[in-house]
């Protein structure tokens, strides 16, 4: 029987439980073969569709490519909060080298077009022999290198004088937020000040599962950083220290901090991204216990 006959593209917004389940096992699937990584944002994205409430929305966020009703490739836009989408995929291995994902692809460039060609960055394990060779078919420039770090060196944290205070952030602390993110990762979207439709807002965050905290010493803020928990796994993101504030170890206490509160929530493991080009932040992690065990790359895609 002809498979493209048999075959058909499901485009959704968001996923409900079924396809959730069917994507998470299916990168299961693909990890256990590839040992490699994936970044698809799942429970972030879950947490996303049970609070959202705009039911006129035309944003397609979600690619399922099915033979005979099984799951055989997926890809799935990311947006968090800023004009960046990012796009990662995986095809299951019994289905490889039959053009289904530049099948799934083209879906993606259409509604990427739709949006008025924002800027869009595909994800890649740098050492996903087919990722990175579906990559360089495409016209794109390389961006970036993440490593992903896992807190397997543990140290004692216990003993060490703290200066620093973890404050849950409140939606009051959306323009810090926003400046903070600026100075850290160029965020466009804290450029533009005039954007308040893209502002971060931390109460809607935490209902998604990302719970941001602004670090002060004597009631002066000097960094922040967020943190998650997703199948008992802790994750540490966008941890800053705002420049006037470096070199006296808050960043380092930070981290600390963070690691506790994961701690105190009982994950089985923590994990945190830093991009391969921030020397000082990668030698700060490797020397409070984190080890590198993958790295993602990021190539943007090019409009033309």
């Amino acid at each position: 029987m002809n498979e493209v006959k048999e075959a058909n593209i499901r485009q959704k917004e968001y996923l409900d439980m079924n396809e959730y389940s069917e994507v998470k096992e299916l990168e299961k699937r693909c990890i256990e073969f590839d040992k490699t990584s994936l970044k698809l944002e799942l429970d972030y994205k879950m947490m996303c569709a049970k609070e959202s409430n705009d039911v006129s929305s035309q944003k397609v966020n979600e690619f399922l490519y099915y033979v005979q009703d099984q799951l055989v490739a997926y890809i799935g836009i990311s947006c968090f909060g800023a004009l960046t989408l990012e796009v990662n995929g995986m095809v299951h291995p019994d289905y490889r080298r039959r053009g289904i994902f530049t099948r799934l692809f083209q879906s993606i460039k259409e509604e990427w077009i739709n949006r008025g060609n924002p800027r869009m960055l595909l994800l890649s394990d740098g050492n996903s022999s087919s990722g990175q060779g579906f990559i360089n078919s495409l016209k794109t420039t390389y961006e970036h290198t993440e490593y992903e770090m896992y807190y397997k060196n543990r140290v004692d944290i216990d003993n060490l004088v703290i200066n620093v205070v973890l404050r849950k952030a409140t939606n009051e602390d959306a323009d810090e937020i926003k400046n903070q993110n600026t100075i850290y990762f160029n965020d466009e979207q804290s450029t533009n000040h005039d954007n308040e439709e893209n502002l971060i807002l931390p109460e809607d965050e935490e209902k998604r599962g990302m719970t941001i905290f602004l670090a002060e010493v004597d009631n002066e803020i000097v960094g922040k950083v967020n943190i998650q928990v997703s199948d008992s796994i802790g994750g540490i993101y966008g941890l800053g220290v705002i420049p006037i504030h470096r070199r006296k170890g808050y960043g380092r206490q930070i981290l600390i901090e963070a690691i506790k509160k994961l701690q105190e929530k009982s994950c089985k493991e923590i994990m945190l991204q830093v991009s391969a080009q921030n020397k000082h932040a990668l030698n700060l992690y490797l020397s409070c216990g984190f080890v590198e065990v993958s790295m993602m790359k990021y190539y943007q895609m090019d409009t033309n």
